[in-house]
């Protein structure tokens, strides 16, 4: 069995007996726990199920081997001709993995949006055909200087 699973923004693929290393999970050394598992297949590829989002009851069980730090990853800044350089660096936490067995399901349909029900209609909108014709305001009376 083949499966893609979700691991919290992530996503592999994996089988049965595979080891890997993944973002820090609060789960113990030697406890299992279970991802959701987002497709399944047959080695073959012939039979497969895909979920939408996930399987129904599907799920990939996995037991935590170790917890341990990542590689040191260095961060140099450096700004030309302002004599500014800052090097700093971190270590990601990890933990290494070990797929123990996949679990198969039923994929879950996507249910089609409900339409809404319609509303009571309103009163018709008034439109320029039915609206009352503006008043204009009243034209202001020019007046002109009389030169003797």
């Amino acid at each position: 069995m083949i499966a893609v699973i979700d691991l919290g923004g992530h996503q592999a693929l994996v089988q049965k007996g595979d080891k890997l290393r993944i973002d820090r999970i609060k789960t113990e050394e030697g406890k299992k726990t279970s991802f959701p598992v987002l497709m399944v297949s047959e080695p073959d590829g012939k039979n497969f199920q895909v979920g939408a989002p996930v399987i129904d009851g599907a799920s990939a069980e996995a037991k935590v081997l170790s917890h341990e730090k990542d590689a040191k990853v260095k961060v140099f800044k450096m700004k030309p001709r302002k004599r500014y350089r800052k090097t700093y660096g971190h270590r990601s936490h990890k933990t290494e993995i070990e797929i123990v067995d996949i679990k198969t399901g039923t994929a879950k349909k996507a249910e089609p949006k409900k339409e809404a029900a319609p509303e009571k209609k309103a009163a018709p909108k008034k439109t320029a055909a039915t609206k009352a014709p503006a008043k204009k305001a009243p034209a202001k009376k020019t007046t002109t200087k009389k030169t003797k």
